[in-house]
């Protein structure tokens, strides 16, 4: 029986055009209809490796590592300052898939600044945020808010020490009211006291007038009792 050969099929013209266009390695400056430009790596004709993107409309600049046409790796973006007429950095760090993911510092202005980490273009994890009023967080994020246990130091000298949930002071915590000479320790519920005890203590500013001693047969049960109507279960 004779042997057929499968007849060879040659790519199209049209094909091999397309193929040999494709971005590959290194490029110069390739610019875009609307006015972006890109120079870096490719791969695939996708953008690949390490490049930097202007982009006009939103007067912003990336310069970092790419993965398949999306910022991941390590990069920094910056934007542009209309009344200067200059760049200034916006975040620096971590990014997977086109979103900040891992470490990084991001300016919200020349004064409020975020440094930690970031789960798809969100603060969650291990951060310290330095607030516009003088504030300033450190302890843990979740969804942009603070949650989890963090220290809070107020611009007026006040500190607090403790639980948070979806941004407010919530579970247990301490408030040091440090020009005061008092401490505040007890439950929290969305922001507000709910039950616990007051004293004085040594600080810069001990209290002139005592906090008067308030006596319970039974302080622990009352709260117990307290925790168990206003902390989720």
């Amino acid at each position: 029986m004779p042997f057929l050969k499968a007849a060879r099929r040659n790519p199209s013209r049209s094909a091999l055009l397309d193929d040999k266009s494709k971005k590959c390695g290194r490029r110069a400056t390739v610019f875009s209809v609307h006015g972006d430009q890109y120079a870096g790596e490719w791969l695939n004709n996708q953008k690949h490796g390490w490049g930097v993107q202007v982009r006009k409309q939103s007067g912003t600049i990336y310069n970092g590592e790419w993965k398949m046409g999306k910022r991941d790796g390590y990069g920094t973006c910056s934007v542009l300052l209309a009344d200067a007429k200059t760049y200034a950095k916006k975040y620096c760090g971590e990014w997977k898939n086109g979103k900040k993911h891992g470490h990084g510092t991001y300016w919200y202005n020349s004064f409020s600044v975020y440094e930690g980490e970031w789960r798809e273009d969100r603060r969650s994890g291990w951060g310290r945020m330095r607030f516009d009023g003088g504030d300033i967080y450190e302890g843990e994020w979740m969804k942009d808010k603070e949650h989890g246990l963090g220290t809070r130091c107020y611009a007026n000298g006040n500190r607090y020490e403790g639980s948070w949930r979806d941004g407010d002071k919530s579970g247990k915590g301490k408030l040091f009211y440090c020009r005061g000479g008092r401490l505040y320790e007890g439950l929290w519920v969305r922001g507000e006291p709910k039950c616990g005890t007051l004293q004085d203590f040594e600080g810069d500013h001990p209290a002139k007038c005592p906090v008067p001693q308030v006596k319970l047969a039974n302080m622990e049960m009352v709260l117990q009792e307290a925790r168990l109507a206003h902390l989720p279960s």
